[in-house]
């Protein structure tokens, strides 16, 4: 097995996430382009939503600042190819550069002996304020809850769910 390409991006053109596939089947990335390189990672939905809570409080606690440069388009750009699938992600604040910084590390086999490759983004904070937008688009895109359990209907059963019985 081969190591995967570690990443590290200080200035991005973009940062996105979006989804392929139909819904109930979709396939979730985060993609960037910075510096000459363009990446496309694989990252599960509830990473997306975990992600755009997370940095949404870093947000709101971090002191007022002019947003008013926010990303226009955030779509998914082609060719869609995942370098890696996420395994872990972690938040930083580099305050010295009004700057968050997220850290993503490859999703490996537990007998893998080999390093996980790990992708490291800085973001501006217009940048962060669009991908929380545009994650909270996407996930919300998704099959809704069932009203009872809150696991998502399956669009294949009518959108029926177990416990309704």
């Amino acid at each position: 097995m081969s190591q995967a390409e570690s990443f590290h991006f200080e200035q991005l053109e973009f940062i996105t996430v979006g989804t392929l596939g139909p819904r109930g089947r979709r396939a979730f990335y985060l993609q960037c382009r910075g510096e000459g390189r363009f990446v496309s990672l694989k990252i599960e939905k509830q990473q997306v939503a975990s992600l755009a809570d997370y940095l949404e409080r870093v947000l709101d606690e971090l002191p007022s600042a002019d947003l008013s440069d926010l990303p226009a388009d955030l779509s998914l750009r082609e060719p869609v190819v995942p370098a890696w699938t996420i395994g872990s992600m972690g938040v930083a604040y580099a305050e010295e550069i009004d700057r968050l910084i997220v850290v993503a590390e490859e999703l490996t086999d537990s007998d893998d002996q080999l390093e996980p490759a790990r992708a490291r983004f800085t973001l501006s904070r217009e940048q962060v304020s669009g991908l929380v937008g545009r994650a909270r688009e996407i996930v919300a895109a998704g099959r809704p809850p069932c009203q009872f359990c809150g696991r998502p209907l399956e669009p294949t059963d009518g959108d029926w769910c177990p416990c309704h019985n």
